[in-house]
């Protein structure tokens, strides 16, 4: 495989889905915690976030199976060793968190003593009973590992940037759709 080859359409497809719906569910989760008392339109946007989350979490599922079953393009022998290094980290740091964001979630909504039904119409398991001891431990675990996503996700963003721009390699452009 050449530092040129593209992405499968498939990776590209998960990578760009899940990147528009990470980022919708953060800025939704931003949204409804900052709005007063509890409001149809707050209980609405809450169900809203934790059906995004598990959306994530199933792409998520997909997305490292289809990892696991098909090899990323190799980064250039050009780059220093450092990038390589650094950018091998914060990928297995964002599949890692794609993972620990919405699980903490689950288990912060289990904790708060409130169950999630996906779309309204499937019951998640209950894993854990409503405990108010765990549940600010929960709440600050899933704030705190969302900001660490966000920080990634800004990392990630800008050094594909970083390399179109400055580097002019192919980096970003094998992960674009609309690349032939």
């Amino acid at each position: 495989m050449t530092a040129s080859a593209r992405y499968t359409q498939t990776a590209i497809a998960l990578h760009w889905l899940m990147a528009l719906l990470i980022i919708a569910t953060f800025f939704l989760g931003l949204t409804m915690v900052d709005m007063p008392g509890i409001t149809p339109t707050k209980l609405k946007y809450f169900n809203w976030h934790k059906w995004m989350g598990v959306t994530v979490l199933a792409l998520a599922v997909l997305r490292l199976l289809w990892r696991l079953t098909h090899a990323a393009p190799v980064l250039p022998m050009t780059m220093p060793k450092l990038q390589r290094l650094a950018a091998e980290f914060a990928h297995y740091g964002l599949y890692a968190l794609m993972f620990a964001v919405p699980l903490s979630g689950y288990f912060y909504s289990l904790a708060a003593g409130f169950k999630v039904v996906y779309l309204g119409l499937f019951p998640l398991p209950v894993l854990i009973d409503p405990n108010p001891e765990l549940k600010p431990i929960l709440k600050t675990v899933h704030y705190l590992l969302n900001m660490g996503l966000a920080a990634l996700v800004c990392l990630h963003a800008l050094a594909a940037l970083q390399h179109h721009f400055f580097e002019r390699d192919d980096i970003l452009k094998r992960m674009l759709p609309w690349r032939s």
